[in-house]
């Protein structure tokens, strides 16, 4: 299941270990409804080997500004602290798991 990230939690999943899937979005966003499905999936898919989760650009403007996001959906790719890739815009589910698959190699 997709975590809500916010500002208040970040440092402590982050401190978890884990590579992260960081999907900023907003409510209002057509593209951010159209990828939540495949953010879900994915989510369900790696649990336990990647933290996938979602966070509202409206309510979270500490790391909106952190990553330096302008568009939604921007789905970040984190690695041992590192934006390693990023994904603005939809995208089919076959690409943002790629992604992913490259963030465990």
């Amino acid at each position: 299941m997709e975590k809500i990230i916010t500002d208040a939690n970040f440092a402590e999943l982050e401190a978890a270990g884990l590579p992260i899937v960081l999907d900023f979005s907003a409510t209002w966003c057509g593209p951010c409804k159209k990828i939540a499905p495949f953010i879900a999936e994915l989510a369900d898919e790696y649990e336990g080997r990647v933290l996938v989760g979602k966070c509202d650009v409206d309510d979270n403007d500490e790391l909106t500004s952190r990553f330096g996001i302008r568009n939604v959906p921007t789905v970040l790719f984190i690695k041992d602290g590192q934006v390693v890739d990023k994904h603005v815009g939809a995208a089919p589910k076959s690409e943002l798991a790629s992604k992913v698959e490259a963030l465990l190699k």
